[in-house]
């Protein structure tokens, strides 16, 4: 049997390709093509392989953005017929407030409950209104005289009232009638001192909200129109000769 003769690179003359031996040049053909194949993908594939991996990873974003939007639309509906009841649910709770006509009344019954329980009012200046969203703050400046449990049975007998009563305190001190700031408070009949603001509210009508909506309005576009730049003046002509 004849033996294989190998080639060595050295004896390949490279300006004389078509003269290679054939093993030769199914080699070198397949050197070149993978070569090519390599080239083709550095210079065309991989660019695209990146841009195809970025594209995946936005699909996949904007899936999970459209079914949590999915998901939110599917509960709109649920969700505006419970709005719709909470809305009711605090309509009905303003209504329990007292209103505009009854306010005076309810000041002179706080007053009367106060006096009832053996309080002395030094003070009880009710203050102007203060108009909010949807309802009306009322204060009221006080100092009152008594004991702990007169002040108790005033705020008992405030919770009492036919209607109902929201009080809440502000910048409340109590202290000792006549004694210094380091003595004991007392539960005497006339020992101690209370004094500051309490709020009390009532609930706007619809013309009031109505009125306090528009005014709001005014006054946003008045701040509006405050901040749009004046246009810058024209320079002055000269006069003629």
């Amino acid at each position: 049997m004849s033996q294989k003769k190998k080639i060595s690179l050295k004896e390949l003359d490279f300006n004389n390709i078509g003269g290679w031996p054939r093993q030769a040049k199914i080699g070198f053909c397949v050197i070149m093509g993978l070569l090519i194949v390599f080239l083709a993908y550095w210079l065309f594939v991989r660019d695209k392989r990146d841009e195809l991996a970025n594209l995946e990873r936005k699909e996949s974003q904007l899936r999970s953005e459209f079914e949590e939007k999915q998901g939110r639309a599917a509960n709109l509906e649920p969700l505006k017929q419970q709005l719709a009841q909470m809305e009711q649910v605090l309509q009905q709770m303003l209504r329990q407030l007292p209103s505009k006509t009854e306010m005076p009344d309810l000041i002179v019954d706080i007053s009367q409950t106060a006096l009832a329980t053996g309080l002395q009012n030094e003070l009880f200046q009710p203050e102007p209104e203060v108009p909010k969203e949807f309802y009306a703050e009322k204060p009221i400046s006080l100092r009152m005289i008594g004991s702990y449990h007169q002040f108790g049975a005033f705020v008992s007998g405030v919770a009492s009232l036919p209607r109902v009563v929201i009080m809440t305190f502000h910048n409340i001190s109590l202290k000792p009638r006549g004694k210094g700031k380091d003595a004991a408070i007392t539960a005497t009949s006339d020992g101690l001192e209370l004094a500051g603001t309490v709020k009390t509210y009532r609930y706007l009508d619809d013309e009031e909200t109505a009125q306090l909506q528009a005014a709001d309005a005014a006054a946003d576009k008045s701040k509006a129109g405050k901040k749009t730049p004046k246009p810058a003046a024209a320079p002055a002509k000269g006069g003629q000769r």
